[in-house]
Parts: C-alpha cells; structure tokens; sequence
C-alpha cells in the first residue's frame, strides 16, 4: 500500500500540496501527456508499443523539461512487467549488479523486468558495459533518459541494442495548453481563482523556451506573488511576470521570431564577411540564454553552404567549436563559438556545395527510376555477371592517369554539370583540376594533369 505524505490534505485524496507545481501536474497517463505527437500521435510507433505493453529497449534523447521521465513513468503504469527506476546519479556497479541478479531471477520465472535509468550519460563505460549481456539475453529492458547525443555518451554496443527516440522541445501552443491545464486541474491551481491574461501565459511559454518543467515552475512563481484579494482571487500582472522572469524574455518575443532574426543577423553577417556584426550577434543569442549547441549546428552548416572548398578547413574549424561547446558547455565555450565565428567571417566565400547538392537533388525528385549503367554495377552472383553488370568496369587505380573514361551519370543525364567551383581560395584549384579532368575525358587532351 502507497504511503500518503504527512503533509497531504485530507480532501486531496493523498495529493502532497508541498510537492512543486511540476511535480504534482506529471501526467498520469498518454491522454494528459503534452507534445511528442511525432512519437506518441494516433498510430505512431512508440504509442502502438506502450498500448500494446510491448516495450523493447530504447533511449530518449531530448532537451530538459520535455518529458522523458514522465513518459517513462507512464509506461511503469501500463505495464505488466516489473518496473524499477534507477538514477546514474546515484547508483554504482555494486547496484547495478544486485538488480541484474533479481531480473534474472524473475526472468527464470517468465517475468520480464523493465529498467529505467534517468540521466544515463551519467554512467561510464564500464557501469554500461555492466547492462549490456543482461539487455543481450533478454534479462531487463532498458529505458535509458538522456539530455547528451547518445552517439558520444553511450557505448556503442549498447546504443546498437536500443532504439532511439528523439523528444524535441514543446512546441509554445503544447506549453500554453499545459499551463491552462495547470489553471484547472485540482492538482495544480484549479481550486484556486487565478486571473491572468491569455497573451501573459504566453510570454510565460515562450520564456520557457520548450521545457515545461520550466514554464511550471515559472507559472508556480507568478501565483505565489500575485495580488491577492479578499476573496482570496489571484490576479497576476505584467509587472509581477516581469519581476519573476530573467532578462531572456526581453531579447525573444512572444511569438519567437526574434530568436530566428539573431541567427539570421549571425549567418548573414558571416556571410557577408564582417567579424565584427557576426560577433555581436552571437553574444546576443547566447547571454538571451540560447543552446550554443544549437548556434554551433548552425556554424557546422554554414561552413559547408557559405564557404565549401573555397577553405577547406573552416568545415574541420566548425566541428571543433561544435565539439568544444560540447564538452565545455557555457559559459566557457563562448570564446571557442567566437574563434569559429570570426574564422569562418574571413574565409573565402563559396555557396558551389549548396548548388551542387540542390540541383542533384531535383533531377534525383524527378528522376527516381534513372537506372545505374551496367558497367559501374555490382556483380556479385553469376546472373549479374551473365546480365553484363560490371563489364568494362575499370579500376581507376590500376591506370596511368587514376581515373577512366566510364559514364558514370544515367544516360538521361550525361553531360550534366552540378559541381560548379567558384574562383575563390582554395576552389580556384579545384576548378583547374575539374577542367583538366573533363577535358581528358572528352579526349581533348592527353594527361589530365
């Protein structure tokens, strides 16, 4: 039997009015749960897999406040299997071990174990290692919560054993809909008069930035020091929300376009070769509190559709500062952004990759069915061979001039040019190596170099 809490009313029916907004409001079941429709919508995936209690192992990989915990708790509700839930926070080998011989127990008994681990970056390596031959035989199935990319923080054995479900950050209509549920249910402020404009929970949902544990607690913070009448109605005012919110609601608005105006005003000031600007945006961004993983994906990708082969290096600059923002976090991997910003501001500018890779991509939309020639085909049985997949197929190593005179493209599209290198930086060589190799293999010259 559930012990109740001493400090629980007795008409809450064990409710713990001591407990934080966020943690009273978790929802008890998919009908309360808010977002993730992508996984969790009528006939999606995972929803088919808890409805139907037939939970593998897997991993949720998304931002604090979306969820992960409390969808692993419903799970636990459904399910006929033993649940148990585990911290990497606190527990060690000694723990993992005891709970492995209980599920392996159960298992002699036909029972299955599921095994819940918040916060699984946490663990090291060999605490992981310690799961995977039980999550091998079947022994426990391992739900894993995480904030890190599992590609870095997980082994890769085990990341092989799960599948992995990625929660993105609350959408601002899935926030104002969880605070408005938080004004009526008995479990939140529903007993309670609380009057506060529709536009003040928005600026509530937004300030939240995606995470509703965040908006709750802010939401919790703005009743508390609210007016109070005599009727004891709490009316909530633009001033109070002000006062309880940090300066982040000032630099995004309400409706989040200033957030894609600053990574705007960033991309294009790079673009446009001005340090300076590029810099300031992106101290704008990140002291208003944004991911700078977020902002250091956007440098990743500017570094290949703004500048390309006209620098090769400013791809390899980019990752770094991504890795760096990775394992420095704020406010220590400003100064890596930084280097990256200004690097990639005075680079030479080329857009060839995005041309490319755009118009290949609309002849691959419109041409799906192009066939690959035969003689660059793989023949790996005797009825390839015999159907001439493969024939004349030339390995470029084994010639004097390492390449062959081989149509390559489908007919249709033979003679098409994607790859137009500029005559800037480094691509200036790279268009003289392109001209020379077309022109060999136009027959128009003797050596491609």
């Amino acid at each position: 039997m559930e012990q109740t809490s001493l400090f629980a009313r007795p008409d809450d029916g064990g409710l713990d009015r001591s407990q934080p907004l966020a943690a009273r409001l978790r929802p008890r079941s998919l009908e309360e749960y808010v977002g993730q429709k992508h996984l969790l919508g009528p006939g999606k995936v995972l929803r088919r897999l808890i409805e139907s209690d037939q939970i593998s192992s897997m991993i949720f990989w998304g931002p604090p406040g979306v969820g992960k915990t409390t969808l692993a708790r419903i799970i636990a509700h459904r399910t006929r299997a033993a649940f148990i839930d585990f911290s990497a926070v606190t527990s060690g080998i000694k723990e993992i071990r005891a709970i492995m011989q209980r599920a392996e127990e159960a298992r002699a008994l036909g029972e299955r174990t599921i095994l819940f681990v918040d916060e699984i970056h946490r663990f090291n390596k060999a605490q992981q290692d310690a799961f995977l031959p039980f999550v091998e035989k079947g022994s426990i199935v391992l739900i894993g919560a995480t904030t890190e990319n599992p590609s870095f923080e997980i082994n890769g054995a085990l990341l092989s054993r799960c599948k992995v479900f990625v929660l993105q950050a609350l959408g601002t209509q899935d926030l104002v809909e969880l605070l408005q549920r938080a004004l009526r249910d008995e479990r939140g402020f529903g007993g309670q008069e609380v009057r506060i404009a529709p536009d003040l929970l928005e600026a509530i949902a937004v300030f939240a930035n995606g995470d509703a544990r965040s908006a709750l607690q802010t939401l919790e913070m703005v009743v508390l020091n609210g007016d109070m009448d005599a009727s004891g109605a709490v009316t909530v005012t633009r001033e109070t929300l002000a006062q309880c919110t940090s300066r982040r609601s000032l630099l995004y608005d309400k409706k989040g376009e200033e957030h894609y105006n600053l990574i705007s005003a960033l991309h294009k000031s790079m673009r446009n070769s001005d340090p300076d600007a590029a810099v300031y945006w992106l101290a704008r961004m990140l002291e208003a509190g944004e991911d700078p993983l977020y902002v250091a994906r956007r440098v990743v990708r500017f570094a290949s559709e703004d500048v390309g082969l006209a620098d090769p290096r400013a791809l390899e600059q980019a990752v770094a500062a991504y890795q760096a923002c990775h394992f420095n976090g704020m406010p220590e991997c400003t100064v890596n952004l930084t280097q990256a910003v200004i690097y990639l501001s005075l680079a030479p500018k080329s857009n060839a990759m995005e041309v490319a890779y755009n118009a290949a991509r609309d002849d691959a939309l419109k041409q799906l069915d192009e066939p690959v020639p035969l003689v660059i085909r793989n023949a790996p049985t005797r009825l390839m061979q015999d159907l001439d997949y493969g024939k004349g197929y030339q390995y470029a190593h084994d010639t004097k001039e390492k390449m062959a005179r081989m149509q390559c493209l489908p007919d249709s599209l033979v003679g098409r040019a994607y790859y137009r290198p500029t005559e800037e930086g480094l691509e200036a060589r790279f268009r003289s190596r392109l001209e020379a190799i077309k022109a060999w293999k136009a027959g128009k010259t003797d050596s491609p170099k």
